[in-house]
């Protein structure tokens, strides 16, 4: 806390400052992990081949905000009474955040979610967390659906759109909404995939239903990347999922747990398995950062910050010397570096 308090202990960024976009996608995960499923062609490639390591979820199934918390604050939940929402209990005023920081060296801040502005309390929250903007379905121009929502396709094409409009450097934390569940049988017309599994056809459905939407959200990433791969200003791209996906039953019929959520407490192997999402950080200039391992989402500003090639008192500083020592910091495990 001392070092922190000196006047000389400051941030360093390059001369040419990154531009960020944080993407954290709807409930996706990995659907190849369900046991005796077959899915063909592979649903996740891009994330696949530029995979960073994985995020250790604090939720499973739902409760987005609390890992959209920790993600762009850098603050675990594990300090916070069971059962907090720290969106709707505890953000009154404001709260330092990746937005905040990166505002304060000249960036441009914004927040996108096509859903509206009231859902977990988003629009008061994005402000106090020092976001310029957030484009909400209120103020976005609507985005073309893909099944009963907002698809992954065009809000890429919005975030390119923004980011080609803005001559400073900037910082846009995206969330999308296309995977949400539930994952009706027959979500979506003119499939791209196939499923094999010895289970009931609804549950084969349901699993199509997933796997369609976590490759359309694949496809997201590899269009944002492709794009970013032919500009001339830096530019990385963080990409994970908030949680495991809410498929209830197929998750026993498929045998990959035996109830149909996952207990809070379990197995440190268990808990890994129902509680890892894929991640990935790339940049335009150095590609993908890689053996990152299972982290807390709090330590997402940390990798995104040294991928930048930016440091911070707190976030590449404490968190770094957090992180040396431990890898996830969880209400329910904490594990040490490997």
């Amino acid at each position: 806390i001392d070092a922190i308090a000196r006047t000389d202990v400051v941030a360093s960024l390059p001369e040419e400052k990154p531009d960020i976009i944080v993407v954290m996608s709807e409930s996706f995960w990995d659907p190849t992990r369900l046991p005796n499923v077959s899915i063909t062609p592979d649903p996740i490639p891009t994330v696949r081949a530029a995979r960073s390591g994985n995020v250790f979820s604090p939720e499973f199934g739902g409760m987005t905000a609390n890992v959209e918390f920790e993600a762009l604050t850098g603050f675990s939940n594990a300090f916070l009474p069971t059962g907090s929402i720290p969106y709707q209990q505890y953000v009154r005023a404001p709260v330092p955040s990746l937005a905040t920081f990166l505002r304060s060296e000249g960036y441009e801040t914004r927040a996108i979610h096509p859903f509206a502005g009231w859902f977990w309390n988003r629009a008061p929250v994005y402000k106090a967390f020092g976001f310029d903007r957030f484009m909400s379905e209120e103020n976005m121009p609507p985005l073309e659906k893909r099944g009963p929502l907002a698809s992954d396709a065009a809000l890429t094409e919005e975030i390119i759109r923004q980011a080609d409009a803005t001559e400073h450097p900037f910082f846009y934390f995206a969330v999308s909404l296309q995977s949400h569940g539930p994952y009706e049988p027959n979500r979506y017309i003119n499939t791209t995939h196939k499923v094999d599994a010895p289970t009931s056809q609804w549950a084969r459905d349901s699993i199509l239903s997933y796997a369609e939407g976590a490759s359309d959200a694949d496809r997201g990433l590899q269009r944002l990347m492709d794009w970013a791969a032919k500009r001339k200003r830096p530019t990385v791209i963080a990409f994970f999922g908030d949680h495991l996906p809410p498929l209830g039953a197929v998750y026993v019929e498929t045998g990959f747990m035996k109830e149909p959520v996952a207990k809070r407490k379990a197995p440190i192997n268990d808990m890994l398995v129902q509680h890892e999402t894929p991640l990935v950080v790339w940049s335009n200039r150095t590609g993908p950062a890689r053996d990152l391992g299972s982290i807390s989402p709090a330590f997402l500003p940390l990798h995104v910050l040294e991928t930048a090639g930016i440091s911070h008192p707190y976030y590449t500083g404490f968190l770094g010397r957090v992180h040396e020592r431990f890898r996830v910091v969880d209400r329910n495990v904490l594990l040490p570096r490997l």
